[in-house]
């Protein structure tokens, strides 16, 4: 793992950068994976193919999230998460459609959705389109 600040060597478990002192995961100019210097409005570094955006700015419409954005998704998941409206706006259509099915056969896509939403306002759900649950 690099820092995404200064492109240095990082332990996994490491909270911040030994040697700029930025905290894990802060910074745009370095790839995380392999250490390469990115175009810091890229999405996806052109050495190892790794996505540089995790989160929900990468998955939205309109390249970010802003308020606006996250309190619309956390409406839609409120209303229509059971049946994976979400997930579909995010782009992940697999969970989606695994939702759908849960919520038909078990009844239990509600439950999933509360989950989601807990995540979605704490800012801890990360977008994983090859992900089932």
């Amino acid at each position: 793992m690099y820092c995404r600040n200064c492109g240095n060597t990082m332990s996994e478990n490491q909270a911040v950068c030994l040697s700029c002192g930025v905290k894990k995961g802060n910074g745009n100019t370095y790839c995380p994976n392999c250490g390469t210097n990115v175009n810091p409005e890229a999405d996806y570094c052109t050495s190892c193919g790794v996505s540089l955006r995790k989160g929900l700015g990468a998955s939205l419409v309109g390249g970010g999230v802003n308020d606006q954005n996250k309190l619309i998704l956390i409406l839609v998941c409120l209303f229509l998460g059971e049946f994976g409206i979400h997930n579909f706006i995010l782009g992940e259509t697999k969970k989606g459609i695994f939702r759908i099915i849960m919520s038909l056969c078990c009844g239990i896509g509600y439950i999933l959705a509360l989950i989601d939403l807990v995540k979605i306002a704490l800012d801890t759900y990360e977008v994983n389109p090859n992900k089932l649950i």
